[in-house]
């Protein structure tokens, strides 16, 4: 059983390249350090700027991707766009969770599923961060939304850098080497944790560690947090080299808390 392989879903935006570049990466780099195995499968849904109409389209384009994913008999479906669950509305991480799960069980293929938007909020609460400070490529209303979407969830934003990329490609092609000096200019020195990428198309895996020794803060993104959900979901031991303190071992055995209620 501990040498088991696991099979990864993803649905993506048709025009991101990160998803699957990040999750295979922290993946692989737990397999130095652990027997499991993983194997990746993808399914998309379009979407090429990020707008509320296009988000929302595209959303509604996921119950599919679950589906056609849920033929691939994966053992965990990951919904990889954060902002267009939380354009859809305060909590609808929940809602996306339940329904694309619904779908894997009506095709005979019950599968759980983590969105990026319900993970950055569960790995954030894991951190035990009430307030944090975060980086995000979205143009301004959009990262507004995001900052809302927490808030409700129960985490102060103290801060928030806004890079207002329209172009989902674009995003994917920003220096993840330039988070660090972004996230330093933040005012961060109140926050329990720092957000080096609030999207899972900005690239940031490789300055993760980096930006940890830079502030002095557990740096987490939306990506890591996602691969934290996954692994906790399998009921695996959710660590892995080079991704922060998240996955450094020290939340390895956090409990699932899946489809809560925020308090209050």
């Amino acid at each position: 059983m501990s040498h088991r392989t696991y099979r990864i879903g993803q649905i993506v935006p048709s025009s991101n390249v990160t998803m699957e570049t990040e999750i295979p990466a922290i993946l692989r780099a737990r397999e130095s350090v652990a027997p499991e195995r993983f194997t990746f499968h993808s399914s998309r849904m379009r979407m090429t700027h990020v707008t509320p109409e296009q988000l929302k389209a595209m959303d509604a384009d996921s119950d599919r991707c679950a589906v056609e994913l849920s033929d691939a008999r994966v053992d965990v479906l990951g919904y990889a766009c954060l902002v267009a669950i939380m354009s859809m509305g305060l909590g609808y991480h929940r809602t996306s969770e339940e329904r694309l799960h619904t779908r894997t069980t009506e095709n005979g293929a019950p599968a759980p599923v983590v969105t990026s938007a319900g993970a950055l909020v569960h790995g954030l609460h894991t951190l035990g961060a009430k307030r944090i400070a975060l980086v995000a490529p979205y143009m301004r209303p959009l990262t507004e939304t995001v900052v809302g979407y927490l808030t409700h969830e129960g985490i102060e934003v103290l801060d928030y850098e806004a890079l207002e990329i329209p172009d989902n490609l674009d995003v994917a092609a920003h220096d993840p080497a330039k988070l660090p000096g972004i996230a330093r200019a933040l005012q961060y020195t109140d926050a329990d944790a720092v957000v080096l990428s609030a999207c899972v198309q900005m690239p940031s895996l490789g300055a993760i560690d980096e930006a940890e020794q830079l502030l002095g803060k557990p740096v987490v993104s939306a990506a890591v947090c996602t691969a934290h959900q996954m692994l906790r979901t399998l009921d695996l031991p959710a660590v892995a080299p080079g991704a922060g303190h998240l996955l450094s071992g020290a939340y390895a055995e956090t409990p699932l808390a899946r489809w809560e209620a925020p308090a209050g």
